[in-house]
């Protein structure tokens, strides 16, 4: 097994595994992603191709919405930080990040009261395009968080196994029961950059989020994680994957930039 200085890709761990009765050889290369290196790909999700081609085709047109219904959007008017930010709107480590982007989550009911966690203001409905401008989006979007936060909480129960942990090791970080989670997600436009705006996607970070599945939706480069030893990695788009990260709660931790 390499050491951490070493590191020079991010393994692809494949969940057709799982399926062939694989099990102890996915544990063990889960164990090595997320201990030894923090990211990975995961190949052949047991997510449906369909939808995940159907949430590819409404990426662009989600964009090329008009600016003034787009706009109606802005997370502003949103008490759980849902919604639509412009380009050059977001910053990341002091420079502005040149990105257009919505965030959506799975429509739950509000539950934040004075005095209650920050994080519980989350909960509560999305804004969503109007659907006579973009049929469909919405019950694609929902069904695919549905499905990729079913992925995730048997994700983090084999991440679980493979470090010979109880499988529900993890549950007391969800909200109970677990199935009941909210799930959100970031639809994210990286346009061409313009030397007036700066050459920054999206700067250096560590995901806030518990867990993130990323799906690179085009087959132009540009996430990159980061190494213990400083080494700047490529994360190139893999067809049929998904992009793996735990967040502030992984093992090893990785930067990531775009």
């Amino acid at each position: 097994m390499s050491s951490r200085s070493e590191i020079t890709e991010i393994p692809i761990i494949d969940w057709n595994l799982i399926e062939n009765g694989q099990k102890d050889q996915f544990l063990c290369q889960l164990r090595h992603a997320f201990v030894v290196v923090g990211f990975a790909y995961l190949k052949n999700p047991p997510v449906d191709p369909t939808l995940i081609d159907q949430m590819i085709k409404f990426a662009p047109r989600l964009f090329d919405l008009p600016q003034e219904e787009k706009n109606a959007l802005s997370m502003v008017n949103s008490p759980h930080f849902m919604g639509y930010n412009r380009l050059g709107n977001e910053i990341t480590r002091g420079k502005v990040d040149v990105r257009e982007q919505f965030d959506f989550v799975t429509d739950s009911t509000p539950t934040w009261k004075q005095g209650d966690p920050i994080y519980l203001k989350y909960n509560g409905p999305a804004q969503w395009p109007n659907e006579i401008s973009l049929p469909g989006f919405k019950a694609t979007v929902t069904e695919y968080l549905q499905q990729l936060g079913k992925l995730g909480v048997e994700f983090m129960s084999l991440l679980a196994e493979s470090l010979h942990l109880p499988r529900d090791i993890f549950d007391k970080f969800y909200e109970s029961p677990k199935e009941s989670s909210s799930h959100m997600c970031k639809i994210v436009k990286y346009p061409v950059l313009d030397a007036s705006l700066g050459n920054q996607g999206v700067g250096p970070h560590y995901d806030s989020s518990f867990l993130t599945l990323l799906l690179q939706a085009s087959a132009q480069p540009g996430l990159q994680v980061q190494s213990p030893s400083g080494q700047w990695i490529d994360a190139k788009p893999i067809p049929g994957t998904l992009v793996v990260n735990l967040g502030k709660g992984k093992f090893c931790t990785l930067e990531a930039s775009a």
